[in-house]
């Protein structure tokens, strides 16, 4: 019988690798996951890369991963905001890697992971630099980019119950 249920946070983190693909839900502080970050802290992965929606706020939550430098790079659609200090001083001076991605697209990328597929086109981001040089397409007229799939080792999600399959 499946049983995902771990006793602890730290049971639940304890095979995760230097630079394994966390994905992080959440959508700037509400829903986050702070208490699984938290541990992940203390679990001690560096080299992460990290999916989120955005990049951080204040010096708590993903900020605090940011901070403790674990993160080699960050995925997500809208990096930059008011209280975003910890990323901006990471990014600006090199030490963190940021992979834009418009917010759709990145939804589409990580349910293209789970769902199989090895690859999409999609028009959101032709002619911008987010393209950047990646395979376009035109299909019935309208301009494509090829976007591929974003697969994570682990999924950290805040949530009031689980269930032993996940």
């Amino acid at each position: 019988m499946i049983d995902k249920i771990a006793p602890s946070i730290a049971d639940a983190l304890a095979g995760l690798a230097d630079g394994a693909t966390v994905l992080i839900g959440g959508f700037g502080t509400a829903g986050i996951p702070g208490e699984l970050i938290d541990g992940l802290i203390e679990q001690g992965a560096r080299d992460l890369t990290v999916v989120n929606n955005n990049a951080g706020n204040g010096d708590t939550g993903l900020a605090a991963l940011l901070k403790a430098g674990r993160v080699r790079k960050i995925i997500c659609s809208f990096p930059r905001q008011a209280d975003s200090h910890v990323f901006d001083a990471l990014y600006r001076s090199g030490q963190l890697e940021l992979e834009l991605v418009p917010q759709g697209n990145l939804a589409e990328r990580i349910r293209a992971a789970g769902a199989g597929i090895g690859a999409f086109f999609c028009p959101t981001g032709y002619g911008t630099e987010l393209a950047g040089n990646r395979e376009t397409r035109e299909i019935n007229g309208k301009q494509y980019v090829l976007e591929y799939p974003i697969h994570g080792d682990v999924a950290l999600i805040k949530a009031e119950r689980g269930d032993r399959w996940g």
